[in-house]
Parts: C-alpha cells; structure tokens; sequence
C-alpha cells in the first residue's frame, strides 16, 4: 500500500487550457494526459464550458464540493451531479459540456483507456471500522472528508488517498474512523508486454 498525501498531488493544466487538474495517481507513473493508461485527478470547474476530449478512455466524474454541475455528453439530456449523487461514468471521447448550478464545484476524475484497463468508482461511508474487499488489479481509497485509518495505522486525511496493489496486498483492508471516502477498482485488460 502506498499513501498519496494531498501535498504531494501533481498540478497540471488542463489538455483544453481552460483550468488546472490535480493529479492523485497515474499509470505508467510520469505518464502524460497523451499516454496513461489510467489516470485520477481532481479539478475546480469555475465556470461553464466544453470538457477535454480524451479519445480512447473512459471516464467517471464525481462532485466533491459545491452546489454541482448539469453534465451534457454529446445530444444525451444533461445529468445532474451533487457531492450527495452518484459517481457518473462517459465515454471521454465525444463532446461533453459543463454547467454549473450556482458557483464553482471540485470534482473528482477516473480516466483508463480502452483495452488496457477498466474501471468501478463507488462512494463509501465510513463510521467504525469494516473490512473492505481489494477487487481488482489495483484499488485507490480516496479521503473526501473527515479522517480514515486504514490497516494499523495509516491515516487518510481530507484529498489523501491510498493505491493497493492487489498482487501485492491482502485481499481486503481494514478501513476504520469517520469520513467518506471514493473507491476506484481498476483491472487490467491487457497484460503488459
């Protein structure tokens, strides 16, 4: 298990240019908004307007913090998102458009690409202490809020995040405190060459 804190986030811009994206994790690491093969990050949108097309991925976006956005991909009727909503998956690479309902929002970004790696993004509650199963390749538990400890004693605060190798790992994770949290399972689909 290795500990992302907040601090150590990469800030980047946008492929679009029109804002900066903070980067969580990213596979192969280095990898650039052109190569990854799977990538999360995390994004202030202040204002409405065209999301970055990513051809080839796939993408789940969920909203942290703010009233929430209206979400238009290409003609379909737009979908609302709230920090109380559901993680919302899109193809990355068609037309997909931001409005925002009253002020800014910080979402959350799960991108992988098409034959390499697929992708679940689930909120999680956490109050006390519960065994969380590690279903794929590699799983990433996200802090959104409050304080989560996972095993003996790593502890997650707010915009911290841990990536478990699940070849490496246990299969499941103690996870304990009071917060909530997202977690992303992604498994691979392509064995590396």
């Amino acid at each position: 298990m290795r500990i992302l804190r907040a601090s150590n986030h990469r800030q980047m811009p946008w492929k679009n240019g029109g804002g900066v994206t903070t980067e969580i994790a990213v596979a192969p690491p280095g990898a650039s908004v052109g190569n990854f093969d799977w990538r999360i990050s995390m994004a202030t949108v202040a204002a409405d307007g065209p999301f970055s097309r990513f051809d080839g991925i796939d993408r789940t976006l969920t909203v942290l913090s703010g009233e929430g956005l209206e979400l238009t991909v290409e003609d379909e009727t737009p979908v609302r998102l709230t920090p109380a909503g559901k993680p919302h998956p899109f193809p990355g690479d068609v037309a997909a458009s931001a409005k925002l309902i009253a002020g800014p929002v910080t979402d959350f970004n799960v991108m992988t690409r098409w034959g390499r790696w697929t992708h679940s993004v689930d909120n999680l509650s956490i109050d006390g202490t519960q065994l969380l199963p590690v279903a794929a390749d590699v799983c990433i538990i996200f802090c959104r809020s409050g304080q989560i400890t996972l095993g003996e004693s790593s502890v997650l605060d707010a915009h911290d995040a841990a990536l478990i190798d699940a070849s490496a790992d246990t299969p499941e994770i103690s996870v304990g405190g009071s917060g909530k949290a997202i977690i992303v399972h992604l498994s691979q689909t392509l064995s590396p060459e």
